[in-house]
């Protein structure tokens, strides 16, 4: 299993100046902001799964871009058509991670319907996501840059995550009108 900070670290470590990220709502910004305030991050704070349609918009707008999202299994599942709204509209500069971690670690950890029968892996290549893989541990850390950086998406990557809490992170502002607009002047007119 992933511990999913260092390794969402280790991803931003080196990254491009093309890529922007944007995160899935609690834990995914957390893990995001863990690693440094950047302006081309952008996380989401209190809207629970509207993290994939905003990076599928973001996508689309910014063809010249990459577009990597972090987000959870709790926030993907929230809205899971949101999968087959990105395989209709097919974008080649998106990649989405999931950390499935089976579980809604911030209000208790309560189990996700994936600790059960639900493989997303699997609903994203139903819904025509074909790009789409699940990675155990950070040996699959090379197959996801590539992907980030060099394949045609739209790519969905379910990341087995550990599922324990970690301290809290914050963004630089919690006003989502200065978060989007910080975040905006990183992006091509």
């Amino acid at each position: 299993m992933i511990e999913r900070r260092p390794f969402v670290q280790k991803i931003l470590k080196n990254r491009q100046s093309n890529l922007r990220v944007v995160s899935g709502l609690g834990t995914s910004t957390w893990d995001l902001m863990s690693g440094g305030d950047d302006k081309a991050n952008f996380g989401f704070i209190g809207a629970m799964g509207q993290a994939i349609p905003f990076a599928l918009g973001l996508a689309m707008a910014q063809p010249d871009l990459r577009i990597l999202l972090f987000t959870g299994d709790g926030d993907t599942l929230m809205s899971l058509g949101s999968i087959a709204t990105v395989a209709n509209h097919p974008v080649t500069n998106l990649t989405i991670v999931v950390m499935d971690n089976e579980s809604y670690v911030e209000t208790g950890s309560q189990p996700t319907a994936t600790a059960g029968k639900t493989d997303l892996e699997i609903v994203a290549k139903g819904s025509g996501i074909s790009n789409s893989y699940t990675i155990k541990n950070e040996k699959d850390y090379d197959r996801l840059i590539k992907t980030i950086y060099e394949e045609e998406g739209p790519s969905l990557v379910v990341a087995k995550c550990q599922a324990k809490a970690t301290p809290l992170v914050f963004p630089h502002s919690f006003d989502g009108s200065v978060s989007i607009n910080r975040f905006m002047s990183t992006l091509k007119s």
